[in-house]
């Protein structure tokens, strides 16, 4: 991740936040929302290291997006940008227990989420949606808008989210909002549906990356695969998918995480 962020800065060295002209503005302002994109989500869960949150890189992501839409505020990639880092953030409070550990999406106290930020980016969701066609930015924060919604895990209307992200991965062929779509499928179409989406990608990404070492495998795709074993009644190989990738992450809270799902399964009354 630190590598792709000093790509991407390098790639926009010396823009300012100022309108360019109209002959260079689309290609500008992409790599400029793709830095500040890569910030935020280092920022929201750290890639490697002792700590899951770095409030410094979140916070000035958001601070320098506002800066951004200051600048454009009809540009609904920037709206977007906005609204899903906002969105995304609001969870903050309720996502790491006393001792900094993990607590997933759908075990999360909902009631410390930050409502005053939620409220805010679904404004600004619908406002991007209204400001031209859906982009990756528009969706996402569309997708998270259904998240925060949600007054219960049991309450979020999955159909809407599965058809999004169906809607994100043909614009857009990024791992990580495949995955997003395979977890939407066992969400609506059971376990083993979203395990067929899960081992798809992995033949994907192995076609792909033949190459890669064992040490760079997407550690995502085996959490995933945990899950959606565990969820199908198969926790020997739930707790073998979970110990691959607590040993590929580099994060230490999501690496503890990973291992605590798996020793559930192995001791189950501990």
């Amino acid at each position: 991740m630190a590598q792709r962020i000093s790509r991407a800065k390098r790639t926009v060295r010396g823009t300012q936040f100022r309108q360019p002209d109209a002959q260079d503005r689309d290609q500008r302002l992409a790599a400029v929302l793709q830095v500040l994109y890569l910030i935020f989500n280092e920022g929201y869960t750290s890639t490697a290291g002792p700590d899951l949150h770095r409030t410094d890189l979140a916070r000035e992501a958001i601070r320098l997006t506002r800066a951004v839409r200051r600048l454009l505020p009809h540009e609904g990639r920037v709206t977007g940008l906005l609204a899903l880092m906002v969105l995304t953030e609001a969870r903050t409070p309720a996502r790491t227990g006393p001792d900094g550990e993990l607590i997933p999406l759908d075990e999360q106290d909902r009631a410390l989420w930050d409502r005053t930020a939620v409220a805010e980016g679904t404004a600004l969701a619908e406002e991007a949606l209204a400001q031209g066609p859906a982009g990756d930015y528009q969706l996402q924060a569309a997708i998270a808008a259904l998240h925060d919604e949600a007054q219960r895990a049991e309450d979020t209307d999955w159909p809407q989210i599965l058809a999004l992200y169906d809607l994100l991965v043909r614009r857009s062929p990024d791992p990580a909002a495949a995955l997003g779509r395979a977890v939407a499928v066992a969400m609506v179409h059971g376990p083993r549906a979203g395990l067929a989406a899960v081992d798809a990608l992995a033949e994907a990404e192995g076609t792909a990356g033949a190459a890669a070492t064992a040490g760079q495998r997407n550690y995502r795709l085996d959490a995933v695969r945990g899950h959606l074993l565990e969820r199908a009644g198969e926790p020997d190989a739930a707790r073998t998918a979970y110990r691959a990738a607590a040993d590929a992450t580099l994060s230490e809270p999501e690496a503890r995480y990973l291992r605590r799902r798996a020793d559930r399964l192995e001791h189950p009354d501990g």
